[in-house]
């Protein structure tokens, strides 16, 4: 397999070490709810659950199924936020991120039923593209996160080393988000024959680094 190395500019590192002492730090630093609150609101999105889930009853064939998956999605994400707001932490902030990222694929997958043959194939691996790219770009924020918290309680020495686990976590992401469109244009292929089959595989390896 070809490897392909990516570096990352000055700017997006400067950006990536903002956003990782912002959002998922203040997030983390956040004042967790009571549990008075956390119970009731875990009630609430019990309850929303259902009633939209109920809706759904009304309709029939796909359209059925894509709203259970948009309901089931809203009540992963809701309890997932009230899990990070009970208990604040970088790991919650990424569970939260990974929860939109599943409901997201989820509906998206559902949709694709209403297509056929090799648009159906490529819808699918097109929802379960954005799906990984969505997860690489929160785990890319948590560990750009780690290294800074890391760096700010220890010397100058450790900025560098910081800087460098920033680099890698994108590098990490940007592979994964690569494979991910890789086999996306490789289910388009599938829609060729013979030789242009051929052509469109290896000319979506050479531009993917594959």
């Amino acid at each position: 397999m070809k490897t392909v190395k990516f570096a990352v500019s000055a700017a997006v590192l400067a950006f990536s070490l903002g956003a990782a002492q912002g959002a998922w730090a203040a997030n983390e630093m956040a004042s967790p709810i009571s549990k008075a609150d956390y119970k009731a609101g875990k009630h609430r999105i019990e309850a929303d659950y259902k009633v939209e889930k109920k809706n759904c009853g009304s309709m029939a064939g796909n359209a059925k199924d894509i709203c259970k998956a948009e309901a089931k999605g809203k009540e992963r994400v809701a309890l997932a936020e009230l899990e990070a707001s009970y208990k604040p932490s970088k790991k919650a902030n990424y569970e939260v991120a990974e929860a939109k990222a599943k409901a997201a694929h989820e509906v998206a997958e559902e949709r694709c039923d209403d297509k056929g043959g090799n648009e159906k194939d490529v819808c699918k691996k097109e929802a379960k593209a954005a799906e990984t790219k969505a997860k690489a770009d929160a785990k890319a924020a948590m560990k750009s996160n780690d290294a800074v918290v890391t760096a700010n309680e220890k010397s100058a020495d450790a900025q560098g080393k910081a800087n460098e686990k920033v680099m890698d976590a994108h590098q990490d992401a940007a592979k994964d988000k690569r494979n991910a469109d890789y086999a996306v244009a490789k289910e388009k292929c599938d829609a060729l024959a013979g030789d242009a089959k051929s052509k469109c595989v290896n000319d979506a390896k050479v531009h993917y680094g594959q």
